[in-house]
């Protein structure tokens, strides 16, 4: 039985507006200038990201790289931007919520049914089990947004 946590979730207060973060957290580009595990986003069509954008992927742990393809879930300017990471099931997400001193941003890790049974075997045997990885993902998680923060107050 998988052991994936449904929700893997961390927060950052930025004192910037949401708008500044919002610009940040939909280049999708960008996100592999502040992963840990992202190599490169594409974003496919090369138009403006939006609700329905598709998106290839390159994420490295040590000399392990492996792809993965995601779709523009959810997009509502300054609050809510998700992708569905088509090869596990997985939900990634900002959300954007103004504050007194800037914007408070929350970045989830949404796996409410699990993952897909090739993602678990893969975690399982290649990336040190379920306990271990989801433990990298919410570091990364956490340098993630520090990135974003540190960009935003830029």
């Amino acid at each position: 039985m998988s052991q994936v946590e449904a929700l893997i979730e961390e927060s950052i207060d930025v004192d910037a507006t949401p708008e500044r973060v919002w610009s940040l957290v939909t280049d999708l580009p960008r996100m592999a200038r502040w992963s840990p595990q992202v190599v490169r986003t594409v974003v496919r069509g090369g138009g403006p990201v939006q609700l329905g954008t598709r998106a290839v992927n390159v994420n490295r742990k040590g000399l392990l790289v492996w792809p993965t393809r995601s779709k523009v879930v959810r997009f509502e300017p300054h609050r809510d931007f998700a992708f569905r990471i088509k090869d596990n099931f997985t939900i990634w997400s900002f959300t954007l919520e103004a504050t007194g001193a800037g914007t408070r941003v929350v970045q989830r890790r949404e796996a409410p049914d699990g993952t897909s049974p090739i993602s678990d075997t893969l975690v399982r045997r290649v990336l040190g089990g379920q306990e271990g990885f989801q433990a990298e993902l919410r570091a990364g998680m956490q340098r993630t947004l520090r990135g974003i923060k540190a960009d935003a107050e830029a």
